[in-house]
């Protein structure tokens, strides 16, 4: 009989640690005491109904939500790494520049293909040829996207096709060699086979990047989170490892969620 059994897996380390975190739109509350830990080198989806507050949580974590006036976190606080970005002595650029984002609706400049992926180079006063090019390929590959484009290169990024510009948006957003990728419902402009190819290549970035997503779709958390977080009227309900949330919910109210009772 074996006796030894094998230690219990160490927690994975979290990117981000979210505590009590409470943040409002004038005197309007829009999260109430959001804890969460979210892993590093994972997928983490949050999910829930229209107005639950999850693209709000996603946009605290670089801090966009500072672009709107009235808007503010009035309790707790969001660690990176082990640092507050709330501090009032954070640089903005560079919090930004390791919090990369993708939205919604892609938004490529009206610029090159080429410019598009080295825009946060020049902007960081990066001019060299050499490392611009070699930059530009590098994420163009990573966003799946380089065989497609490489001969194409200073053409308008306009004339791309829904799709091709959703990926452009990423490898825009990972050519400043960020940490975290937050994306915000990046697919729901999409058709099922281009967002075939952004879930696809979300398996593949996160072995470099800690990914959170916004989705409206159940089947993609399925298919593409390793961990989801349920919310609700600005509140978390529940998050868990993805597929114990979809078949062993704990609270009821993500059980009468995920069945489709209710959102």
């Amino acid at each position: 009989m074996v006796t030894d059994l094998p230690p219990p897996a160490a927690p994975l380390p979290a990117a981000i640690r979210i505590a009590d975190l409470c943040f409002a739109y004038h005197a309007k509350p829009a999260l109430q005491q959001i804890t969460l830990d979210l892993p590093a080198h994972q997928i983490t989806a949050l999910i829930g109904p229209s107005g639950c507050g999850k693209s709000t949580l996603l946009r605290c974590i670089n801090r966009i939500n500072d672009r709107i006036p009235g808007a503010r976190i009035t309790a707790g606080s969001i660690h990176i790494h082990g640092i507050d970005i709330n501090r009032p002595d954070i640089d903005l650029q560079e919090l930004r520049r390791r919090v990369g984002m993708v939205f919604q609706k892609s938004n490529p400049f009206p610029k090159s293909i080429y410019e598009n992926v080295v825009f946060s180079l020049r902007l960081s006063g990066i001019h060299k040829r050499s490392e611009l090019d070699a930059t530009a390929e590098t994420a163009l590959h990573a966003a799946a996207l380089w065989d497609e484009v490489k001969d194409r290169l200073h053409t308008r990024a306009l004339g791309l096709s829904g799709g091709q510009q959703q990926r452009l948006c990423i490898a825009r957003a990972i050519a400043s060699q960020p940490d975290i990728l937050l994306m915000d419902e990046p697919c729901a402009a999409l058709d099922p086979i281009a967002t075939l190819k952004i879930e696809e290549l979300l398996h593949q970035l996160k072995k470099q990047y800690t990914i959170v997503i916004v989705t409206h779709s159940m089947a993609q958390a399925t298919r593409c989170a390793d961990h989801t977080a349920f919310m609700d009227l600005g509140r978390l309900i529940e998050f868990r490892p993805t597929l114990q949330l979809f078949n062993t919910p704990h609270h009821p109210q993500t059980l009468a969620y995920v069945t489709g009772s209710f959102g």
